[in-house]
């Protein structure tokens, strides 16, 4: 079976999975059903199995961008982010890096410990990535303005000096990404609301120019509503989807459109 795009599959991702040739996909952007924090139709997944498969079909160089949190089990989280992550690493993948999605909005009450605002995003590489296209997005106070008789500190602790620099207007963004979440913020797609766990446009969007280029091949294999997939078509990348819920899939199909 040749690597399949520009499609959404209706099956079992690890059945999908199993007949794509190794190495075909550049970026995975996906979100599973983590922990029963939802009910997905009645659908669970195998993480293990998922995962091994993830690997055989990423591309050298190709990344996996894991979208996860914790239940809470009696006043205490569940730590199955960790341990998926640990499992990640143990099957061959590098911890690229542990971002933290930042919801912005209000949280549940608890009794007993803060509000629960924020899930994990870790992002996984098959040995060094071969794409990063940072954004540079966060203005600086101080634009404009000549740093000069700055000093850097090694880790020997021995400190050099720096060279002069003017501040620009704009620097990298830090690792934690905050995202505007409920109705018409996640996505304008009203119809889109019928899946009870999507994850922001912008988030998706922000991954993809991050992690590939124009023409690589997108993946989501609990595609859900089909954000991932949307969005990559937008941004004009290949997309491949794989969503076991018939209710689900016509929604994606809905929505490609």
């Amino acid at each position: 079976m040749d690597c399949p795009s520009n499609k959404v599959i209706l099956g079992n991702c690890i059945d999908i999975m199993k007949e794509m040739p190794t190495s075909c996909i550049d970026l995975t952007i996906t979100s599973p059903p983590y922990d029963k924090l939802r009910d997905y139709s009645g659908y669970s997944f195998d993480f293990e199995t998922t995962a091994k498969e993830l690997y055989a079909i990423t591309k050298q160089g190709g990344i996996v961008v894991w979208v996860v949190g914790d239940s809470v089990v009696d006043g205490s989280e569940s730590g199955t982010a960790f341990r998926q992550a640990l499992f990640f690493k143990q099957i061959g993948f590098n911890l690229h890096d542990t971002m933290i999605y930042a919801k912005e909005g209000s949280a549940l009450p608890d009794p007993t410990r803060y509000g629960q605002r924020f899930e994990y995003m870790f992002v996984l590489s098959k040995g060094k990535p071969k794409t990063f296209n940072p954004i540079v997005d966060v203005l600086n106070k101080r634009f404009g303005e000549v740093k000069s008789n700055c000093t850097v500190r090694e880790k020997d602790g021995i400190t050099y000096p720096r060279a002069t620099r003017i501040v620009p207007e704009f620097s990298r963004r830090s690792n934690i990404w905050s995202y505007l979440v409920g109705y018409m913020h996640t996505t304008k797609d009203k119809f889109a609301y019928k899946h009870p766990a999507m994850f922001p446009e912008a988030l998706v969007k922000d991954h993809i120019i991050s992690w590939s280029n124009e023409g690589d091949l997108v993946f989501d294999p609990f595609a859900g509503s089909g954000t991932t997939l949307k969005v990559a078509k937008a941004l004009n990348r290949a997309y491949l989807g794989v969503e076991i819920s018939k209710e689900y899939y016509d929604l994606i199909m809905e929505r490609l459109k």
